[in-house]
C-alpha cells in the first residue's frame, strides 16, 4: 500500500476513483478491482496495514502507561474525541484529534472521525442488522422525508452477497421487521438474557429479544480463510485492530482482496478538495487532491467516481465541488445538498438487578454484546404520539464484589477474595430520528482548514419527538423488566450530543425526483450520473438498525450497476 509518484496525465487516469477507504469505500474498491477495473482509492489519512499497524493489539492493561485511561491534559485538549465510547489510550491513534480538522458547531455536535486507511471500520461496534420493507416504506407511509426509490427486494440479494463475504454471526429469527441473513452460528444469550427473552415472549405479543447479530467470524468459512482471517478469539479488543481478522474491517478483508487483483492503487495522505466537472459532457472527469504531506495539488481522472468519505465529509466534498453549471455544489440544483442530516438517538439507558439464577455465572466474552430488541413501536399501526420507534441492546452479567472494609489483613483478604453479586442487567436505546431541513451542514465563506478547504458548519439538533421516543423507551423497558422479575430498576439520561452516536446520515439523500433528492435508485447523482454516493450521506431516513451493513450492500449493488453502465457506454 505504498504511496505512488505520478507525473503524467496517463498515469493519473483510472477506470474508477473511490474517495475513502472505510467500510463502504473498501467494498467499492473490492468490487471494482475484482471486476477488472483499474481503481484508485484516495484516503486522506495515513496508511494502516493489517496486523503490522495495530500497535496496542496485544498489550496487557499494565503495559499501557495509564491502564487505558486518557490523561487529564488530553481530556482538556480533546473533549470531542474523549466523549466517544471507543476513545482510550489503546485506540487514540485511530481517532482524529479535536484540532486536527476543525469544524464550526452552530449547534453542539460531536464529529467522530478516523482518518487512516480503513477509516472507522477499525473502530465500529460491528452490529449488523438488515432493514425491512417497514423501514424502506416508512417515509412514504408515515409522511416524512421523501419516498425511498428502492424497497427491500431490491437490496436483499446484496445483503446476502455482502454477509457471506464479511461473516455475520446470528440466528434466523423469522421476524418481518428484521429480515434474516446469511449467518454464521450466533453467540448465545446467557442465562439471564435468555430468561428475559422468554419472559418477553410470554407477556408481550409482537416483541422479541434475539441474539445480537455481529460481524464476527464465529465459524469461518472458506471465503474467510482465503482472506487470511480466522475465528474470532472473543478478546473484545476489537477497536485496537484485530490481528486475527476475527471481525470485519477494510484493512483485514476488502482492501487486501482488492490488492491481490493487481487492479488497485491505494494513495493515502490524499485530501480530496473537490470533484472536477466538465460542462460540455455533463460528467465528472476526476478529482482534485491536496497532498497532506507536501500541500501540493494533484488531479486524478476516471470514468466513474464513488464518494465514500463518510457522511459529513462526503457532503463537504460535494458542496465544495462548484462549477459554472453547479455554483452551489455538484448536482445541487434543488438546494437540498447538506440538508436533512439525521442520526441515531442514544441518550437513554436503563439498568436493573436480578437475584435469580444464581447457580449460573458468565463465562467468557461475547463479542456480540448480548441481546437485541428490534423496534416494535408503530409497526403495524400508528400507536404513539411520535413517528417511527426505537431499538435497544440488552445484556446481563454477574460481577465480582471486593470488600474494602477494615485495615491490614482484613482489607487485604477482602480485596483478594472476591464474591459474586446478583445479576446486573443493562440496556441502551438506539432511536430513529426524523430528517429535518433544519438539520444541515454548509461551507464557511471565509475560513479554511490547513489544506485550503472551507470549514464545515454543522447545525444538527434533537427535537421534541426525540424525547418522546426516549420516554417511551423508559416506560416500555421498565414494564418488560418488571415482568421478568428484575428489581432496582433505574433509568439514566445520557448527555450524548448529536454525532456521538457515530451514525450521522443524510445530506445527499436518495429519492425519485431531482427536485426533492440528490441521488436516484442506483445511488447516482441525478444530475451527474457518473458520480455515486454509497456511504451514510445517501440515506433518506435512518430506521433504528445499525447502518454499516446497509452501506456495504448499497455499495456492492451500485458498483455492479456502474460497471454494467460503463460496458454499455452509458457513463
Amino acid at each position: 500500500m505504498a504511496n505512488i509518484a505520478i507525473d503524467s496525465i496517463k498515469e493519473r487516469t483510472f477506470d474508477a476513483i473511490v474517495i475513502g477507504s472505510g467500510a463502504s469505500g473498501g467494498w467499492a474498491a473490492k468490487e471494482f478491482a475484482e471486476k477488472g477495473l483499474k481503481t484508485l482509492v484516495l484516503e486522506r489519512g495515513r496508511d494502516v496495514k493489517h496486523i503490522q499497524d495495530y500497535p496496542t493489539t496485544n498489550l496487557y492493561p499494565y503495559e499501557l502507561e495509564h491502564r487505558g485511561e486518557m490523561t487529564y491534559e488530553d481530556k482538556q485538549v480533546n473533549p470531542i474525541a474523549n466523549r466517544c465510547y471507543a476513545y482510550g489510550e489503546d485506540t487514540a491513534h485511530f481517532f482524529v484529534k479535536d484540532d486536527e480538522h476543525p469544524y464550526i458547531q452552530d449547534k453542539e455536535f460531536d464529529w467522530i472521525r478516523g482518518y487512516q486507511v480503513g477509516g472507522k471500520s477499525l473502530l465500529w461496534a460491528r452490529q449488523t442488522q438488515r432493514w425491512s420493507d417497514h423501514d424502506f416504506e416508512g417515509p412514504a407511509r408515515d409522511g416524512f422525508a421523501v419516498d425511498w426509490p428502492i424497497r427491500y427486494r431490491d437490496i436483499a440479494p446484496w445483503y446476502s452477497y455482502v454477509e457471506r463475504f464479511v461473516g455475520i454471526a446470528g440466528n434466523s429469527d423469522g421476524l418481518a421487521t428484521l429480515p434474516d441473513g446469511e449467518f454464521l452460528p450466533a453467540y448465545p444469550l446467557n442465562a439471564v438474557e435468555d430468561h428475559f427473552r422468554r419472559s418477553v415472549d410470554r407477556h408481550f405479543s409482537g416483541r422479541h429479544i434475539i441474539s445480537a447479530r455481529c460481524a464476527h467470524l464465529s465459524q469461518p468459512q472458506p471465503v474467510h480463510l482465503q482472506q487470511g482471517r480466522v475465528q474470532c478469539q472473543n478478546r473484545l479488543l476489537c477497536r485496537r485492530g484485530c490481528p486475527f481478522g476475527g471481525y470485519f474491517s477494510s484493512n483485514s478483508s476488502t482492501l487486501p482482496w482488492a490488492l491481490k487483483t493487481g487492479n488497485l492503487t491505494l494513495r493515502p495522505f490524499s485530501v480530496v478538495h473537490s470533484i472536477l466537472y466538465d460542462q460540455e459532457s455533463g460528467k465528472a472527469t476526476g478529482v482534485r487532491v491536496i497532498d497532506a504531506n507536501t500541500g501540493g495539488e494533484l488531479e486524478f481522472y476516471a470514468k466513474v467516481i464513488f464518494v465514500n468519505a463518510s457522511a459529513l465529509n462526503t457532503n463537504l466534498i460535494l458542496l465544495n465541488s462548484t462549477s459554472g453549471r453547479f455554483p452551489d455544489g455538484l448536482g445541487n440544483d434543488s438546494g437540498l445538498l447538506g440538508k436533512y442530516v439525521a442520526f441515531h438517538n442514544y441518550t437513554a439507558q436503563i439498568t436493573a438487578q436480578y437475584d435469580g439464577l444464581l447457580q449460573y455465572r458468565t463465562d467468557g466474552r461475547n463479542p456480540a454484546g448480548g441481546g437485541y430488541i428490534p423496534n416494535f413501536r408503530n409497526v403495524h399501526r400508528q400507536e404513539t404520539g411520535f413517528l417511527r420507534g426505537w431499538a435497544a441492546a440488552v445484556g446481563a452479567g454477574r460481577y465480582e464484589r471486593r470488600s474494602r472494609d477494615g485495615v491490614g489483613h482484613e482489607l487485604k483478604d477482602g480485596l483478594l477474595h472476591a464474591t459474586l453479586g446478583n445479576w446486573g442487567i443493562h440496556s441502551h436505546m438506539m432511536a430513529e430520528t426524523i430528517p429535518k431541513a433544519s438539520n444541515r451542514v454548509w461551507l464557511d465563506a471565509q475560513k479554511r482548514d490547513q489544506w485550503g478547504v472551507p470549514l464545515l458548519h454543522i447545525s444538527v439538533d434533537y427535537a421534541e419527538d426525540d424525547w418522546q421516543r426516549r420516554q417511551d423507551y423508559y416506560e416500555q423497558m421498565t414494564a418488560m423488566y418488571e415482568a421478568a422479575g428484575f428489581t432496582n430498576i433505574r433509568t439514566k439520561d445520557t448527555p450524548r450530543r448529536p454525532g456521538n452516536d457515530v451514525h450521522e446520515m443524510g445530506g445527499v439523500r436518495m429519492g425519485h425526483d431531482p427536485k426533492t433528492s440528490l441521488l436516484n435508485s442506483w445511488n447516482q447523482l441525478h444530475l451527474c450520473r457518473n458520480v455515486y454516493v454509497t456511504d451514510g450521506a445517501c440515506m433518506t431516513s435512518t430506521a433504528t438498525q445499525n447502518p454499516t451493513l446497509t452501506y456495504m450492500a448499497f455499495t456492492a449493488r451500485a458498483v455492479d450497476h456502474a460497471v454494467r453502465e460503463l460496458k454499455r457506454g452509458d457513463l
